[in-house]
């Protein structure tokens, strides 16, 4: 599969691609909403627990749902269930965690693939090696896998965590076939069976085929969602700085990111998309 990677797209060509978006989204009887949280909806932040949504953004995507027009999916590294919480919304919206590994429904019911013995075996080995290594206080147990963080370290530091992880870690992934995916700030061994691209098509496929979607993330993870959405949807990259992408938008939270989804908001309510760009300073 070729992937299409974009360089920094130009004010007019984003302001263009967006409101073309937000008039299909107009419309449009149905559509979805697929963010991923930590550096997207949520600013990094070395406390995990403490890594709650920009501003208003848990009520924009509340009141977002309560139309009834979008199908709100929130697509994450982190397990499903430590979502609830930090979203702080009520109902809570489909969450996809573990990188598209758990499925947790509005209602409730949680859905996670079959982890064998050998598998769960090697993801005990790789914790313990954590341990012997003194790295228990930089590591994140999650359904299906394990991540070790070193955002907030120094260059240096983080260089020589992921030298030393990732050698220790391959012998135990190779030997039990677990894969090891890099994010931005760490390193985590997991079962290979789905990612967040399995995620973005299992939700496409679901839906009406003419739905206008799109699919908000910050980090290289995200990138095997924007290429499994290709030209189905709108692919954003939100980050503070740009990088190269196969996102065919980018963002700048929390202002342009906020102003999308208000814009989202006011769209599905209306029924007429905004003639305006996203931000002012696009």
């Amino acid at each position: 599969m070729t992937t299409i990677t974009h360089i920094l797209p130009s004010l007019n060509e984003r302001k263009i691609e967006l409101d073309r978006f937000l008039q299909s989204l107009a419309r449009a009887r149905t559509s979805a909403l697929l963010l991923d949280y930590d550096g997207t909806l949520s600013p990094f932040c070395l406390d995990r627990d403490a890594a709650f949504p920009y501003g208003n953004v848990g009520s924009l995507l509340q009141q977002i749902m309560a139309g009834g027009r979008t199908r709100v999916v929130i697509v994450t590294g982190r397990d499903a269930q430590e979502m609830v919480p930090l979203l702080g919304m009520n109902p809570v919206p489909e969450i996809w965690g573990s990188h598209g590994l758990q499925r947790l429904r509005p209602d409730g019911t949680c859905e996670m693939p079959f982890i064998d013995a050998d598998a769960a075996f090697a993801l005990r080995r790789a914790g313990q090696w954590l341990a012997g290594e003194g790295l228990d206080n930089a590591t994140e147990f999650k359904p299906g896998g394990i991540a070790v963080h070193w955002r907030g370290q120094s260059r240096s530091r983080s260089a020589e965590m992921r030298e030393r992880v990732l050698r220790g870690w391959f012998p135990i992934a190779q030997e039990a076939l677990l894969s090891i995916l890099e994010f931005d700030g760490g390193v985590e061994i997991r079962v290979p069976d789905l990612d967040k691209g399995d995620a973005v098509r299992t939700v496409v496929s679901e839906i009406d085929p003419a739905a206008p979607v799109a699919y908000l993330g910050d980090d290289v993870t995200d990138e095997r969602a924007f290429r499994a959405l290709g030209s189905r949807g709108l692919s954003i990259l939100v980050r503070p700085e740009w990088r190269t992408t196969s996102a065919r938008v980018w963002l700048r939270p929390p202002d342009e990111l906020l102003e999308f989804l208000n814009q989202w908001l006011q769209v599905c309510t209306a029924g007429t998309a905004s003639t305006g760009s996203t931000s002012g300073d696009l």
